[in-house]
């Protein structure tokens, strides 16, 4: 299955808030559809597969990539959850919405695709590009590119700035200090119960 390019609010009624998906908030508490209102009981499978889309859909990947990411966080000594999430935030497109530079995520990573966005200096126009302690994310230096992110930084996605990032508005330049905490992933996810819809899979 394909990039999601439906309704958004449609899936926001139906998982929950997704910070990175878009800024608006659906003003009906049920799920969207004919069914919307009844209340079934769900099985396990059914509240793993919703964390699994939760993750998928915030992070804008196709059904391939978060598979890999999986795969990836495996081989890594650690919790494979934390790891996971750990992998998804510093992606570059997650980390130039995280420093505010986009509203959501898709809007950041169109600002990567269009090669608006610099690390250590050199443009890099690859969205899944992992970011790294010490390494300096930027914006390119063209009027377009800087007024693009100027009025972006209006308007954030998110209010708080997580802490191992750092930004200077002045310059339009944020660093990247460590990993991401657990504590600050601003999406709401038990991200154990995406480990075991994957663990037969994977």
């Amino acid at each position: 299955m394909s990039r999601y390019r439906g309704p958004r609010l449609r899936i926001v009624r139906r998982l929950g808030e997704l910070p990175g998906l878009t800024r608006k908030s659906a003003r009906r508490a049920y799920a969207p559809g004919q069914h919307g209102q009844n209340r079934k009981k769900r099985t396990e499978y059914a509240i793993r597969l919703e964390e699994k889309q939760k993750l998928r859909l915030n992070y804008g990947l196709t059904e391939k990539q978060l598979l890999r990411y999986v795969r990836k966080a495996r081989r890594v000594t650690g919790s494979t959850g934390k790891v996971l999430l750990q992998l998804l935030e510093m992606r570059l497109d997650n980390t130039v919405f995280r420093l505010g530079m986009a509203p959501t995520i898709p809007a950041a990573r169109q600002l990567v695709n269009h090669g608006h966005v610099t690390v250590n200096g050199r443009v890099v126009n690859i969205a899944s590009y992992q970011c790294r302690p010490g390494e300096e994310i930027g914006v390119r230096n063209r009027e377009a590119s800087k007024k693009l992110v100027e009025a972006n930084l209006q308007y954030p996605g998110l209010a708080n700035l997580p802490n191992h990032l750092e930004f200077d508005k002045n310059k339009l330049v944020g660093k990247v200090n460590t990993l991401i905490e657990r504590e600050w992933v601003a999406l709401q996810v038990n991200e154990l119960l995406v480990v075991e819809y994957y663990s037969r899979k994977a």
